[in-house]
């Protein structure tokens, strides 16, 4: 398994992803450590004077309250420090609703792990090493997934996860130690814990905050939509390709003089990898060097205009990636502490705002807003492609039956896809522009990023099973399409031939391959089967080999 040093250099999207979905691990090297140190021993130096009944100045979340609390009163000792990191995490941990799923808990621990090895935290190499620790052995805490505003940080659930790997200072009791999945189970945070071998820790001060006081649980469900969002681009192109051929396309369409004179690099892409997918295709109605035989040589929307919708897509994700690789190596929590830097200063804890997540908000609602786009133009090729009199020749409802009427064929996909594009529209209203003031209004306005991440997340889901409902659709109608011209598949492009055969070889859960449907079967088992094709990267994965 391949590790990657925590600090060495910023994290990727692929780096987080592959630590969440556990094909890496992460290290925390020496360099990353003596980092780390430099604010540690400030906030120790301030414990001390504490201890020692010298005057200190109030310095928020090590001797002060939190929030509009914070001007109340200041804490006197060292122990009374410990133990607001303790009561902090005691009391944010109050959140409702489902559990996020595993992966969404694992990759906020990735985050939060890079972002507190920045060394501006204050944070002893052991918080992380305790996080890294229940990484590597399958400790992952049970976290409701509402409670965040993506301002003050993911308080609520990043509090479901401090409940598991903190205790009281009096003792290791299972009581307040949160919930945790292990090898499959859930249990108690101090069963889970003490199952896989790792000490529950006694934060010290500012700990328990710098834990909790991040964007991590936003980032990583954005990372995560962002993640599966570039893989289900790649894939609606294929999809797209596969619907343009079966339904005997214009090539000039995607001539890249034409992208070129407008200037777009997303949309210049796209052009350029649906020609190369449609390479190759007897199907194909004109293009570079060809002049199409049929007039006026002009699609529908859905078919003629993919560059000019998937391409901005494309440049939005490439755009939304650059917030998120930033964010998942911040450092988000307050106050920061710049010990070895800010000459001139005593205080070296300096409070902000790096907490608000509104940069994750932003692009999680601009990622709900374009994929929600890919399910739409794709949705109006699935109606299309069902339509007799709109597929240029093809039977109704992508079915031939002995007796019209008798089979429903493909009509109740193109149904689900409308309901599930519908849904998307609802879910990609963007969230960042709500705001609810919170804590005595000192919290004034906030983010709700964590809401705009969870969106992002359903609609991705959503829309794989769009686009693997276009796949299946449109290789159905690649089937009726040679038969209706009497060819065999040699005429296909590469890149739909090697899907479509890997379509065909693919059982699904009823253990039946997925054929060519001449009369109605039970269809979501291959539903199921298609988005998970989808998901996985196996579409992708085909047509590549094929143009390779």
């Amino acid at each position: 398994m391949k590790t990657i040093d925590l600090g060495a250099k910023p994290l990727s999207l692929h780096d987080m992803a592959a630590v969440t979905r556990g094909t890496a691990r992460l290290h925390l090297p020496d360099a990353a450590r003596a980092a780390m140190k430099i604010s540690e021993d400030w906030v120790a130096g301030f414990s001390d004077r504490m201890d020692r009944g010298e005057k200190t100045e109030a310095v928020y979340s090590i001797n002060t309250g939190f929030g509009s609390l914070s001007g109340r009163q200041a804490f006197t000792s060292s122990a009374q420090a410990r133990d607001l990191s303790r009561r902090l995490i005691i009391s944010n941990a109050a959140g409702v609703g489902n559990p996020f799923d595993l992966d969404t808990v694992r990759a906020a621990m990735v985050i939060r792990a890079a972002s507190l090895c920045r060394g501006y935290s204050a944070v002893r190499a052991v918080v992380v090493e305790t996080i890294l620790a229940m990484l590597d052995k399958g400790v992952t805490p049970w976290v409701p997934e509402y409670g965040s505003l993506g301002a003050s940080g993911d308080l609520i659930p990043l509090a479901h996860l401090g409940l598991v790997m903190s205790r009281d200072e009096a003792g290791d009791t299972e009581i307040d130690s949160g919930k945790a999945y292990y090898k499959g189970e859930l249990m108690s945070g101090l069963a889970a814990m003490k199952a896989a071998g790792i000490e529950r820790i006694v934060l010290g001060p500012k700990e328990g905050l710098a834990l909790l006081n991040g964007t991590s649980f936003s980032t990583a469900q954005t990372a995560l939509a962002l993640a599966d969002a570039e893989v289900l681009l790649d894939t609606a192109e294929i999809a797209a390709a596969m619907s343009i051929e079966a339904l005997m396309g214009f090539g000039d369409a995607f001539i890249p003089e034409l992208h070129e004179a407008r200037g777009h690099a997303g949309q210049i892409a796209c052009a350029a990898n649906l020609r190369r997918l449609l390479e190759g295709s007897a199907l194909i109605d004109g293009g570079i060097g060809r002049d199409p035989k049929r007039q006026p040589p002009q699609d529908a929307y859905s078919l003629r205009c993919v560059p000019q919708v998937l391409g901005p897509v494309r440049d939005t994700l490439t755009f939304v990636r650059g917030i998120v690789e930033t964010e998942i190596n911040a450092a988000t929590d307050n106050p920061l502490i710049f010990a070895d830097r800010l000459p001139g200063r005593t205080l070296k804890a300096i409070s902000g705002g790096n907490f608000h997540a509104e940069y994750i908000a932003f692009a999680a609602d601009f990622l709900s807003i374009v994929v929600t786009e890919i399910g739409n133009i794709s949705e109006r090729r699935l109606f299309r492609l069902n339509d007799g009199t709109l597929n240029r020749g093809l039977p109704d409802m992508l079915v031939a039956s002995e007796h019209v009427g008798m089979d429903c064929g493909f009509m109740l996909p193109q149904y689900l896809a409308a309901a599930l594009v519908s849904d998307c529209k609802t879910l990609a209203h963007p969230d960042s522009v709500d705001s609810i003031p919170t804590c005595s209004n000192q919290e004034d306005h906030v983010s709700m990023a964590n809401n705009a991440g969870r969106h992002a997340r359903q609609i991705v889901r959503n829309i794989q099973n769009v686009v693997g409902i276009e796949v299946l659709m449109a290789a159905q109608a690649l089937d009726l399409r040679l038969n209706e011209r009497g060819m065999d598949d040699s005429v296909l492009a590469p890149a739909s031939r090697a899907v479509r055969a890997m379509l065909r070889a693919t059982v699904t859960a009823d253990g039946r391959k997925v054929d060519h449907l001449t009369q109605d079967v039970v269809l979501y088992p291959r539903l199921h089967a298609a988005t998970d094709l989808v998901q996985s990267g196996a579409v992708v994965n085909a047509a590549h080999a094929a143009l390779a």
